[in-house]
């Protein structure tokens, strides 16, 4: 692979490439406990509903100044 592909995009200032290793190593950390839990269905793979949406996420964090 000869060109850079980015993956994360800092809105304001600058991250090191330390900063960005941090946030990928969470990241990646919270992905690998989610796989880890039981979920409703024993096949031990994504399910249907383990797909992200918005509306399932809205209620776990509102920014202070948010429309909603």
């Amino acid at each position: 692979m000869s060109s850079v592909e980015s993956v994360f995009r800092v809105e304001r200032g600058r991250a090191s490439r330390e900063e960005l290793a941090a946030l990928c190593a969470v990241l990646c950390a919270v992905l690998a406990a989610r796989e880890e839990e039981p979920g409703e269905g024993s096949g031990g793979g994504p399910e249907a509903g383990d797909v992200w949406s918005p509306e399932r996420t809205a209620a776990t964090y509102r920014p202070p100044r948010a429309w909603r």
